[in-house]
């Protein structure tokens, strides 16, 4: 069961707006939805929240160290409140998806993701789930950096909050522990405009 939702981004307002943020939009809209006033705490390094959810608490997390730290801010709540990794979901911006996809999973690698990285070495396992946003790829290794604190085409943002909306529907099904049928609502195709 999940008890702790994180969204991923960089602090700081000339990054609200780039693809990097795209984690950070997804908790955002997924906190005004429940209600939940994401406060800042300087024990967790982040913005945060609480919501009963299906009878039970469910933390929201918003890091507010910048990306390639962020799981010191995640290890901190989630050791405090004794979550296990397996009842962690983490929402973050992927360069493997098309803008307008989304996918879920649990576990696998970091990809160069520096976000995910830092929170399989501080919770010192990879079992979290992921919810991966797809941004697109600039097709080239050495341009991805610029790509992703950079802002989306206007198409691309709409594409971005599309894959958001759809996956946020599923949000019930997971904290159910319905991953299936999660997956099988996020996993729907979008064709997604090229930039």
């Amino acid at each position: 069961m999940i008890q702790l939702i994180v969204g991923l981004g960089n602090p700081g307002p000339e990054y609200v707006a780039t693809r990097h943020n795209a984690g950070f939009w997804w908790l955002e809209t997924l906190a005004q939805q429940w209600g939940v006033q994401l406060a800042h705490s300087r024990d967790f390094h982040g913005f945060m929240g609480m919501a009963q959810q299906q009878g039970r608490k469910v933390w929201l997390l918003q890091p507010t160290l910048f990306m390639n730290r962020s799981g010191q801010s995640v290890a901190a709540l989630a050791r405090f409140y004794k979550i296990a990794p397996q009842e962690i979901l983490v929402a973050h911006d992927e360069l493997d998806l098309p803008a307008g996809e989304a996918k879920l999973k649990q576990g696998g690698g970091h990809a160069g993701h520096n976000g995910l990285r830092d929170i399989c070495t501080q919770l010192g396992s990879r079992d979290f789930w992921r919810l991966r946003l797809g941004i697109g790829h600039p097709g080239s290794k050495p341009e991805v950096v610029n790509w992703v604190l950079k802002k989306p085409s206007p198409d691309h943002r709409i594409a971005i909050e599309q894959a958001i909306d759809r996956s946020l529907l599923a949000v019930p099904d997971i904290l159910a522990g319905e991953m299936e049928k999660a997956m099988r609502a996020i996993h729907t195709v979008v064709s997604a405009p090229s930039q």
